[in-house]
């Protein structure tokens, strides 16, 4: 990753893993409506998908605009940091199966999925998204993206929740009542 030129191949694998993701979420979004699955959240979608797109090109803007470095501690842990929120995110991904969407397309009859890191918190995806929009442009030293993504993201994720969990209704508040949005309970106590 010392190299701009690591950084950017690091970078338009991500943007490859997206795309990937994108054809991923069609396909399931096509097999959720084939069995009545109902969408909701379509005016904060197309948000979403400018601020990804932007932050992929703010990650290779940064470093060329304002000659950011490797950071060499900071930029391994990054490192790692951006390798744990593809692990988070791709446990999501296998635990809902089918189901795991870039949109919110709720199937009524369909019971809440429990397993996997929904063991511990409600949006295990979205943590990983909170952590690769600092952990991938910190690998080059690129702190205006991390902060700029990271704020933009903060303010969707204040309209997106919400509007997921009102969307997935009672069985999904009563199954994870006892679970916290982001961050899993350290104790059995509340």
């Amino acid at each position: 990753m010392r190299s701009l030129e690591a950084y950017y191949a690091l970078v338009a694998l991500v943007g490859i893993e997206r795309l990937f993701e994108l054809w991923l979420s069609r396909r399931n979004a096509r097999r959720a409506f084939a069995h009545g699955g109902i969408e909701s959240g379509q005016r904060h979608y197309r948000a979403m998908v400018v601020v990804h797109t932007a932050f992929l090109a703010a990650c290779v803007g940064e470093p060329a605009f304002f000659h950011r470095e490797f950071p060499p501690v900071l930029g391994w842990v990054a490192l790692a940091g951006v390798i744990a929120a593809q692990g988070l995110r791709y446990s999501a991904v296998i635990a809902l199966g089918e189901r795991w969407n870039t949109r919110i397309i709720v199937t009524p009859a369909a019971a809440p999925i429990t397993s996997g890191p929904y063991r511990l918190v409600r949006h295990p995806n979205y943590i990983a998204v909170a952590l690769e929009l600092v952990a991938l442009p910190m690998v080059r030293g690129c702190w205006l993206t991390a902060i700029v993504f990271s704020a933009a993201n903060f303010v969707l994720m204040r309209i997106r929740v919400p509007a997921e969990e009102a969307a997935l209704g009672t069985k999904y508040a009563e199954a994870f009542a006892d679970r916290r949005r982001f961050l899993p309970r350290l104790t059995g106590r509340s």
